[in-house]
C-alpha cells in the first residue's frame, strides 16, 4: 500500500500529440494543484525544420535546439533521453491525449490490451488519428515499462451532449453503428472548466481556436453542443481543414473529380480551409501579414474563418438563450486580436458585451495530469 500510495504522488508525463508535434509536460502533485517540473514541444515532426525545446517549472528555457524528427515515437525517444538528463526520477505514469476513441471508447481510462483492441477496431472513426496514438502508446509502453498508460480522450467530455446535438438525420442504423457527433478539443474545455471552477456561470462558449478549431456551448458546466462531428474535419473552416460542406460537393468530387476515398481525405484535411482559400497558407499571423500589404486572397480567407466563428457564437447564443461567458482560447483564440474582433462584431446587439469576454490559454498537458493522477487515485489506493 505505501508503495503504492508513493506511486501515486510521483511525477506523470503527459503527451499530447499533434499532426506535426508533440507537446509534453512533467507533472508532480502541488497544493492545490498538478505542477509542472519541465514543459516544452517538438514540433515540425517530419519535416527538415523540426525544432524541440524544454521550459523548467519557473517557465524558464533549458534546452533548445533545432532537431529533426520522423515521427511522435522518434520525438518521444529525445524527450527520454532530456527527462534523463534533466529531472531526477522517471515518470510513474504516462498520460495521452487520444483523439477519438471510437463508439465505445469515452471515458478517460488505463490502458490495457482490451483498450488497445478496441482502439485498433475503431481505427476507421479516424483513420489520420487512431494508428497514429497507437503508435505512439507502444512506443512509451517500450520506453517506460513500468509505468502505467493512460488514455485522455478528446470526445469524452461532450458525452453530456443530447441526444438532439448528437443524432445526425440519417436512418437510425447508422446512429446504432456510431455514425454521430462526437466532438473534439474535450480536453481544452476540460481546462478551461478546471480553471473557472464553481465561478463559471450557467451560460458559456468556448472556442477554440488553433490549426484545427471548434466552439462548445456548455450549461451549467457541461457540453450541450459542438462544432466538430464525426471527426475533427467538421464544423467551422480551419487551417487546412474544410470544415462542413454541402454533402453535394462531396458526390459532386466523387463523380466528375473521380476522386477516391484517399484523395477525398487528403483534400478536406490538408488542402482545404484557410490554406485553399488563401492558395498556400494556413498561418494566421502570416496572412494577417499578407492582409497588411493588401493580399485580398489572404483578406478573403480570414474573414470566412471569422464569420464563421461569428454565425457560431450566435447560434450557441440563440441555444442557450444567451451567454454570460465567451472565452477564447488556442494559438489563434489566445494570440489573434484581429479574428477575436472580427469574430465578435456587431454581437453586442445581442447581449455579447465586452466585459464578457475572456481570453484563457489552454492547460490541455496539465489536464491530462490531472486525469490520470484521479484515475491512479481510484485504481491504485
Amino acid at each position: 500500500m505505501a508503495k503504492e500510495s508513493a506511486r501515486n504522488e510521483g511525477p506523470i508525463l503527459a503527451l499530447n500529440s499533434g499532426s506535426s508535434s508533440l507537446k509534453f509536460g512533467i507533472y508532480r502533485p502541488g497544493a492545490t494543484d498538478e505542477q509542472p517540473l519541465l514543459t516544452g514541444s517538438a514540433d515540425g515532426i517530419g519535416r527538415d525544420n523540426g525544432s524541440f525545446h524544454i521550459h523548467s517549472s519557473d517557465g524558464k528555457p533549458i534546452l533548445q535546439r533545432d532537431c529533426i524528427h520522423e515521427s511522435q515515437s522518434d520525438a518521444l525517444n529525445t524527450l527520454a533521453a532530456a527527462i534523463r538528463e534533466h529531472t531526477e526520477s522517471t515518470p510513474v505514469a504516462v498520460g495521452h491525449r487520444v483523439v477519438h476513441g471510437g463508439p465505445n471508447l469515452y471515458e478517460h481510462q488505463i490502458i490495457t490490451p482490451q483498450v488497445l483492441d478496441q482502439l485498433r477496431s475503431a481505427t476507421h472513426f479516424a483513420p489520420l488519428h487512431i494508428p497514429q496514438a497507437l503508435s505512439l502508446i507502444a512506443a512509451a509502453q517500450s520506453i517506460f515499462p513500468s509505468a502505467p498508460q493512460f488514455a485522455c480522450f478528446d470526445d469524452a467530455f461532450h458525452q453530456t451532449m443530447p441526444e438532439i446535438a448528437s443524432h445526425f438525420p440519417l436512418p437510425q442504423r447508422y446512429f446504432d453503428e456510431g455514425i454521430r457527433r462526437y466532438g473534439f478539443h474535450g480536453i481544452s474545455y476540460e481546462s478551461l472548466a478546471h480553471h473557472f471552477g464553481a465561478k463559471l456561470p450557467k451560460r458559456a462558449i468556448f472556442a477554440h481556436l488553433g490549426n484545427g478549431s471548434s466552439l462548445c456551448a456548455l450549461r451549467n458546466g457541461i457540453s450541450i453542443d459542438t462544432t466538430m462531428g464525426l471527426t475533427p474535419t467538421g464544423g467551422i473552416p480551419m487551417g487546412t481543414r474544410s470544415g462542413d460542406l454541402d454533402p453535394g460537393v462531396i458526390l459532386y468530387l466523387l463523380r466528375n473529380e473521380k476522386l477516391g476515398a484517399d484523395s477525398l481525405e487528403d483534400l478536406l484535411n490538408h488542402q482545404s480551409g484557410l490554406f485553399a482559400v488563401s492558395s498556400g497558407e494556413s498561418d494566421v499571423k502570416t496572412l494577417e501579414e499578407r492582409v497588411r500589404a493588401g493580399d485580398t486572397k489572404a483578406c478573403l480567407a480570414l474573414d470566412i474563418f471569422a464569420v464563421s466563428v461569428r454565425k457560431q457564437i450566435g447560434a450557441y447564443m440563440a441555444l442557450l438563450g444567451g451567454v454570460d461567458l465567451l472565452v477564447f482560447t488556442g494559438g489563434i483564440g489566445e494570440h489573434s486580436s484581429l479574428i477575436r474582433s472580427a469574430a465578435t462584431h456587431g454581437l453586442d446587439s445581442l447581449g455579447l458585451t465586452r466585459d464578457k469576454i475572456q481570453i484563457v490559454p489552454t492547460q490541455e498537458e496539465q489536464q491530462i495530469a490531472r486525469r490520470c493522477r484521479e484515475i491512479m487515485i481510484n485504481t491504485f489506493p
